[in-house]
């Protein structure tokens, strides 16, 4: 992943224990900088922990959706 340039908009899975962690996901996201990040399969993960993450990554978007 930390190869990755120019991405504009990324789709990681955060939900324990199959997927990524809220920190796990922020690290990724800084790793290769998408203009818009969108966490899925979060399930029951506290999606509020990632906001709190990257709330100070300038260029990084995160948009949440309701997946219910």
């Amino acid at each position: 992943m930390k190869a990755l340039q120019g991405v504009a908009v990324a789709f990681l899975p955060m939900n324990l224990p199959y997927t990524m962690t809220p920190e796990m996901v922020a690290d990724a996201a800084r790793a290769f900088r998408p203009r818009i990040l969108y966490p899925y399969h979060f399930g029951e993960t506290d999606t509020t922990r990632l906001l709190a993450l990257l709330k100070d990554e300038k260029g990084i978007e995160v948009r949440l959706r309701n997946m219910k």
